[in-house]
């Protein structure tokens, strides 16, 4: 579609550095369109503050505000950890919050009959792929701008001075300038001295965490807490019946407060270059730790060593941005069937960052003390031992007595 026939564009607001000034840029750049923003609210709390006031004074025509938390949470941040996905220690709170967002903007897009969509991710960034991916799935006929792959602008620096040239009002300065994405389940940073990898993060600065606090800030007593599942869902908390939203909120208040689930990483990004970041995820560590703990007692060994397997390609789909694919939706289908027997209750010791396993029971339980044990029992027979080994080594002695044959 050429540039004169875009009248209408859905821009992805979140009213940061990037997006702030998109907005008069399209308007500059694409024949004074009008521009709707939509921001998906996934958890980013104050950060929607004043935050239609300053869509419209900067030129947008109206701004949509969407509460998607419950279905972040319920369906998209509960599967990925049901299935166990991490990418490289990563707990994907940036890849799983970029789908739910890209189809309320479709919605919004096909409701308002806009003739675009545009979002402000980098070039060098794997949103861009995540968002752009999301949309070919949902609208395959709209029309895509991506600003950062055809403005001018190289830097953040160049786009502050581009804000403040339009009285573009920004909430960052120049030496605070962390590039940083914020939900319920997480807080990334990225940039500045975390750019040279033999920097240490500044975790014991003010104001640099805000989900959590440097474990050696952290209270010199533990924190216990029990976390009840039903079928892989987190459905308790210290025996308080809550939906899953309000489990991690109330997690991340308990793990932040203890240090927990701070992680400085450098990924390999989908674009094929290294990255470093810094990620806040307390809730988020303590739920996948306490899901795989319970995992432990009530998944077979052959289920539980092929869904750590699976859990690498669906974390991989995750992160590439392939949330809505028929690969991602079968996995999700096998994880499920993995599901069924994952109920009971863990509890753990939240201590300096540490997260202490304190105990652990299931209904379902395969494990057997009794079994187990290393007393006197009445249900193994260890002289069995002998007959498996022989099995179980019999190719090993085959080809060792054919090798040994051919060295005579």
């Amino acid at each position: 579609m050429d540039k004169k026939e875009i009248k209408k564009v859905v821009l992805a607001y979140s009213g940061g550095l990037d997006t702030s000034i998109i907005i008069p840029w399209l308007k500059e750049n694409y024949n004074n369109c009008e521009v709707i923003a939509v921001s998906g609210n996934v958890g980013q709390a104050d950060e929607l503050e004043g935050l239609e006031e300053k869509a419209l004074k900067t030129g947008a025509s109206k701004l949509y505000i969407e509460d998607l938390t419950d279905e972040f949470v319920d369906d998209y941040i509960i599967p990925t950890v049901k299935a166990g996905a991490l990418y490289e220690e990563y707990m994907l709170g940036t890849s799983f919050a970029r789908p739910i967002i890209a189809k309320r903007i479709v919605e919004i897009a096909k409701k308002e009959n806009a003739d675009a969509i545009c979002h402000g991710c980098t070039g060098k960034g794997n949103d861009q792929v995540r968002f752009e991916l999301a949309v070919k799935a949902l609208a395959p006929d709209m029309q895509i701008i991506a600003p950062w792959r055809e403005w001018t602008i190289k830097s953040r620096e160049e786009e502050i001075d581009y804000a403040e040239a339009h009285d573009v009002p920004l909430k960052i300065n120049r030496e605070t300038n962390y590039s940083k994405d914020k939900n319920l389940w997480h807080l990334s940073h990225e940039g500045l001295d975390l750019e040279d990898a033999g920097n240490e993060p500044l975790y014991e600065k003010e104001g640099f965490l805000e989900m959590s606090v440097s474990p050696l800030q952290a209270p010199d007593k533990p924190t216990y807490i029990t976390l009840d599942f039903e079928k892989g869902i987190p459905t308790k908390l210290n025996d308080v019946k809550m939906s899953a939203k309000d489990i991690i909120l109330e997690l991340n208040k308990l793990g932040g407060a203890n240090g927990i689930g701070l992680l400085d990483i450098v990924e390999n990004r989908l674009v094929g270059m290294k990255c470093r970041g810094v990620y806040e995820t307390p809730g988020g560590a303590i739920l996948y730790f306490a899901h795989n703990y319970l995992e432990t007692l009530c998944l077979d060994k052959m289920t539980m060593h092929k869904k750590q397997e699976l859990a690498i390609t669906f974390a991989d789909l995750v992160y590439n941005g392939q949330w809505f694919t028929p690969l991602r939706e079968a996995l999700s289908a096998f994880v499920d069937k993995t599901q069924e027997n994952v109920t009971g209750k863990v509890k753990l010791k939240l201590y300096k960052g540490n997260i202490i396993k304190a105990g652990a029971w299931s209904d379902y339980s395969l494990y057997s003390e009794e079994i187990a044990t290393f007393g006197e029992d009445n249900v193994y027979n260890q002289a069995d031992a002998t007959g498996f080994i022989n099995l179980f080594g019999l190719p090993l002695k085959v080809q060792a007595e054919v090798l040994q044959k051919l060295k005579k």
